[in-house]
């Protein structure tokens, strides 16, 4: 230690890039901390960019008694709605009743209401709906977000694309939540703090040596590798939490995760308001259909089990029928296979809790803290997306007692870059952008203040008209854009680009993309080249 120089050594270093490591970091480097994280492929590459992509309470996770994680849900949606206007908004959700509607087996509340009332037969009353709405609405304190109301569907624009069988719907608020570039904004906002972000970089070992961890990280473009110090690891490794302690850290535990495959299909559009419904099926299971990027409909999730990591997850054909048939039991139009343009799938990475099933393993975060090997190692398990920031402070709490920090809490209202405008001044801010870059058209100015909120006017800079921004690659993205994403927030493929700091793979060509993919290899190989001074 003698030997060491302080300042070679950092205080934290965050294994996964991932929401829950991006926020840790992001957190932490906020306290003063000195901070470095290593991401082994693109940001949100894994479970944090196939979500359903809502920041909500988890209303069916009420019936599982699940109080305390409902609620904390439930007050984060409007912390963090302040917090990103332009990557989140409020969203309403119908949710038809009808008297077959079920539940699954093995929830508390089934098991007491089949007991008490067997006559009931596992079906769930409407009094029970409206009891679990009425929680919903105020476990949280609600302030911006609107409460439950009650909609006759006949004749009504949320009835019409529903069978005639549905007379009666509650209709309830959630929030829309742009998951990937959340992860990529917790990213650049930690490296503006002072954080190192390191992607395509992957831990290949971690051991401790005399109190401290020596990581050895390879850059998986070039091979190369380097090792740094750290007085202390957060492990999280999302799917792979389990494979870092085993294999990378090397410690005996006893704990593991319990990867749980969610797929979602995104259809051609649905229907034409923009609302979601939230189906409920004879299964007891539970499914959303969402107004999805002007021109599609989003559609999910299952709950499989995933049984190898190693395997990439994907929706498959049985799950896609799955959804297909679960939604055409309401929708008077039926969906078919004809109707899907892209599917999804990610592995939530739950605690194993020993549950029955996957549906009913729990949704909430465990954070446990290692010593055994001498420095300490904080491994995170589960979490969900709209509680990232209350998991990070609950993170900080385990680790600032082994540093003389004694920062508080700071990131409730602190906006994320791009953020500092009113919840409600979306129209404003996109009207000005328009004002100021009269070549945008309204889809592409949106599109803009969407992503990057008040920082769409540092993208595009002086440009005075379209082909001032550079190269354009199809569906009004440019040059200018790319670099953007290049230098602000670490992408580094055409996939990084098209398919997590955006959506627009859904609309370019595979063409395009190549043409993209081959653009930014040259211009990194380029940028490498400089830095090393071989230009």
């Amino acid at each position: 230690m003698d030997q060491r120089e302080n300042h070679d050594i950092v205080d934290l270093f965050v294994i996964g890039g991932g929401i829950n490591g991006c926020g840790i970091a992001r957190d932490a480097v906020g306290r003063g901390l000195s901070v470095e994280l290593a991401e082994m492929n693109d940001l949100a590459s894994a479970t944090s960019s196939a979500s359903t992509k809502l920041f909500h309470g988890g209303l069916r996770y009420l019936e599982y008694w699940e109080i305390r994680l409902v609620r904390e849900a439930l007050i984060e949606r409007e912390t963090l709605l302040r917090a990103m206007p332009h990557i989140s908004w409020p969203m309403r959700f119908v949710l038809p009743y009808h008297k077959d509607m079920r539940f699954e087996g093995d929830t508390p509340t089934s098991k007491v209401l089949s007991f008490v009332m067997p006559w009931m037969r596992g079906r769930r009353p409407a009094w029970l709906v409206r009891l679990g709405l009425f929680m919903y609405d105020n476990l949280g304190g609600r302030k911006i977000l609107k409460g439950t109301t009650s909609i006759n569907l006949s004749g009504t624009a949320e009835g019409a694309p529903l069978q005639d069988r549905f007379e009666k719907a509650y209709e309830y608020s959630d929030c829309w939540i742009e998951d990937s570039r959340l992860v990529a904004l917790n990213a650049r906002d930690a490296q503006d703090r002072g954080a190192k972000i390191n992607v395509r970089t992957k831990v290949v070992s971690a051991q401790q040596v005399d109190g401290i961890w020596q990581i050895t990280l390879e850059d998986k473009d070039t091979g190369t590798q380097r090792v740094v110090m750290a007085r202390m690891l957060v492990n999280a490794g999302g799917p792979w939490v389990e494979n870092v302690i085993r294999n990378a850290v090397r410690i005996n535990s006893s704990e593991g995760v319990r990867l749980v495959r969610g797929s979602h299909i995104v259809t051609r559009k649905l229907y034409d308001h923009d609302k979601c419904y939230f189906f409920q099926g004879t299964d007891g299971r539970i499914i959303f259909t969402i107004p999805y990027e002007n021109d599609f409909t989003l559609i999910g999730t299952t709950d499989a089990e995933h049984t190898d990591v190693a395997t990439k997850p994907v929706c498959t054909p049985e799950e896609q029928d799955y959804l297909i048939e679960f939604a055409s039991k309401y929708l008077k139009t039926p969906v078919s296979k004809d109707d899907i343009v892209w599917t999804y799938s990610g592995v939530r990475p739950l605690y194993d809790d020993g549950a029955t099933s996957a549906t009913a393993a729990t949704r909430d975060y465990v954070l446990t803290l290692d010593q055994s090997a001498g420095a300490p190692i904080l491994n995170v398990f589960g979490g969900k997306i709209t509680t990232y920031r209350r998991l990070a402070e609950s993170a900080l709490e385990k680790i600032t007692p082994f540093f003389s920090k004694d920062d508080k809490p700071w990131t409730a209202g602190v906006p994320l870059p791009g953020g500092d405008f009113p919840v409600d001044g979306v129209a404003a801010l996109i009207a000005q952008l328009q004002a100021q870059y009269p070549f945008l058209d309204t889809a592409w100015a949106t599109r803009l203040i969407k992503a990057y909120g008040k920082d769409a006017f540092e993208v595009l800079g002086e440009a005075k008209t379209a082909r001032d921004l550079g190269q354009s690659f199809g569906s009004n993205l440019t040059e200018f854009e790319v670099l953007w994403l290049v230098e602000k927030e670490f992408a580094r493929r055409a996939e990084d680009i098209v398919w997590r700091r955006s959506k627009l793979g859904l609309r370019m060509t595979a063409q395009e993309i190549k043409l993209l993919d081959d653009w930014m290899a040259q211009a990194l190989g380029v940028a490498r080249q400089s830095e090393t001074g071989e230009a």
